[in-house]
């Protein structure tokens, strides 16, 4: 396990000569954990989104921090594994970093949610999309601040009905539990519409050789396949089946798929690729619009979903420690249940009976725009749609 530390950072001396001492002196900090991923299968997007978290805390600690108290962090790696992510946090709790975020694999997030009240911490899921998060194994100190599974699945039937003609489709997931929650959600979709689901296939996580699997959709009467994959599965994927023509002989359509960094890795094999799309630069909101352009400042580009959604989770951890102007875990958790956030998508209720932020989706398309190939939004979908009634949680 590797962690490191950031250090405080002090306000500006304007700032501190205003509050008649230095803020990191005046009041105990809040301390953030950082679990992610920075090696493993899903080093990519953990690189990312902490990237993300990172630029949310700097940005909170030159404003002042939150009620004049310095956001301090841990980072930890969970190597992609939910034993290593269970030890990490566990760490990071039990030293008093009680505020957790950051896991990429939804398997990681439900071992975090298991033991939350025996660490007195809480946590809040960034990029795990398992529609367990916020139903059978939610928590009343977890909280889901990115969309989930039914969310995102909530928008493929009302797209499916008014864009795909295909009548037959086939599923590639990832053999955990986001890729079970995925490729089943979706056949219930196609199913609700009269069409069909010829076959369903399953690759381990890590994967490398997608040769076979390729073969199987391509002999498959279906005419699109819906496509559940992640991290460097997912771009060893889409270079294989450029390479192979299964882009160019089935519509792909994916979950996770039409994603900057794996359309930046796969030089031009996504190119007119469908999928979800949970972010885009061009949302048209006070935040995002403020966001895109610090960002642009700091890194001369746009930022991507992965490093968004990392910065809304720390965001959302700490507009819930100014709710509660508290940074206990039962506090926070209380103040956040219910609660209307200010996000990149808008105005935001994090809905009390299952700890979901609902907020717009959106499906898109991979094509070039001003030279630059990149996913982009085709029909936004509101919250209205998106978000699906409460299920099986019981907080």
């Amino acid at each position: 396990m590797r962690t490191r530390k950031i250090g405080k950072l002090l306000v500006a001396a304007a700032l501190a000569a205003l509050s008649g001492t230095a803020f990191a002196q005046a009041k105990e900090p809040v301390r953030i954990g950082i679990v992610t991923s920075q090696s493993g299968g899903f080093t990519a997007q953990g690189e990312d989104s902490l990237r993300g978290m990172q630029f949310a805390v700097d940005e909170a600690n030159a404003a002042g921090g939150v009620g004049g108290r310095a956001i301090e962090v841990q980072i930890g790696d969970d190597e992609s594994t939910p034993e290593a992510g269970r030890r990490v946090a566990e760490k990071f709790a039990r030293g008093g970093y009680n505020l957790l975020v950051g896991p990429i694999a939804s398997s990681i997030s439900l071992a975090l949610g298991q033991n939350l009240q025996r660490w007195d911490a809480l946590y809040v899921s960034t990029l795990s999309k398992s529609d367990r998060i916020t139903g059978d194994a939610c928590n009343a100190r977890m909280f889901q601040a990115n969309h989930s599974d039914a969310m995102d699945l909530a928008i493929v039937e009302p797209w499916l009905k008014e864009n795909a003609k295909e009548k037959r489709f086939a599923i590639l997931a990832n053999d955990y539990v986001w890729g079970r929650d995925s490729a089943e959600s979706f056949t219930k979709a196609v199913q609700k519409l009269g069409k069909e689901v010829d076959v369903t296939l399953y690759a381990p996580t890590g994967t490398k050789d997608f040769a076979p699997y390729i073969a199987q959709l391509k002999n498959s009467g279906a005419e699109a396949v819906w496509v559940a994959l992640v991290g460097r599965d997912l771009i060893a994927f889409a270079k294989q089946a450029a390479e192979f023509g299964l882009t160019t002989s089935k519509r792909i359509i994916g979950h996770a798929y039409i994603m900057s960094f794996v359309v930046k890795a796969t030089e031009g094999a996504t190119d007119g690729v469908w999928g979800v799309m949970n972010y885009a630069p061009e949302i048209d909101t006070p935040r995002n619009k403020a966001l895109v352009a610090a960002w642009r400042k700091k890194f001369g580009r746009d930022p991507n979903e992965n490093e968004v959604a990392g910065y809304n989770g720390v965001q959302v951890i700490l507009q819930g420690v100014a709710k509660a102007g508290s940074s206990k875990p039962t506090a926070v958790a209380a103040a956040l249940s219910g609660a209307t956030l200010d996000t990149v998508w808008g105005q935001a209720t994090m809905r009390a009976e299952d700890h979901q932020l609902v907020k717009p989706n959106y499906f898109g398309r991979v094509k070039r725009l001003d030279g630059q190939l990149r996913p982009v939004i085709e029909t936004a979908f509101d919250p209205a749609v998106v978000a699906p009634a409460p299920g099986a949680c019981k907080l």
